[in-house]
């Protein structure tokens, strides 16, 4: 078989091998200067879809909730508290009032004995009972003949002084009940009229 005259020129040495030519590549596109990472991410945010109304990125961070246990231990301990307090107001309340109501009963007590003292009107040979109601009872003290028409008549009264019923004066009567209402426990007026038609000054 003959040679073509390639070979035989390339035995030679007049010619080159050629080598073959590379295969057409695709046109490439022209790339622009390169974006920076804070435009791509801006454009990748403008490529989100956007977030329903009412639904805004919360920048707080998360409290961790208690535990739903320890949270009514402590209102539980929080009740006990308030409610020992409001006892203990209450019973010191109560003390303050206690310690008032003996500290005045005291003081009319003074009172009284230094108005009644000496001027008791009681007589021991009395022999006349005059009956009275007090304290939802029927009491009596005992006077003399001259001296029941005057207690009938409201000049003389009855007051009741250390679980004794003491005779006095009008005056002294009314002065005791000033100091306390519960001492003067009769004084008769002479200008008023019988409920029942019993007599004052009936002896019985």
């Amino acid at each position: 078989m003959s040679e073509s005259l390639r070979d035989q020129l390339l035995k030679s040495g007049l010619a080159r091998t050629l080598k073959p030519e590379p295969a057409a590549r695709p046109p490439q596109r022209p790339q622009g200067p390169q974006r920076s990472s804070e435009q791509r991410r801006s454009s990748e945010q403008q490529q989100r879809p956007p977030r329903p109304p009412g639904r805004q990125p919360s920048t707080r961070e998360p409290t961790p909730r208690q535990p739903r246990r320890e949270s009514s231990e402590i209102d539980l301990a929080k009740a006990y508290a308030l409610r020992d307090k409001t006892e203990r107001e209450a019973r010191e309340r109560e003390q303050r009032a206690a310690e008032a109501r003996s500290r005045e009963k005291k003081e009319r007590k003074q009172k009284l004995a230094a108005l009644l003292g000496g001027k008791a009107l009681n007589d021991a040979a009395a022999e006349i009972p005059r009956h009275f109601p007090h304290a939802n009872k029927i009491r009596r003290i005992y006077v003399t003949a001259e001296q029941l028409p005057r207690l009938n008549a409201g000049e003389l009264a009855v007051a009741q002084f250390a679980g004794r019923y003491l005779l006095v004066s009008r005056e002294t009567g009314v002065a005791a009940q000033a100091i306390d209402p519960d001492a003067l426990v009769l004084l008769c007026d002479a200008q008023a009229t019988d409920e029942d038609g019993v007599p004052a000054d009936l002896v019985w």
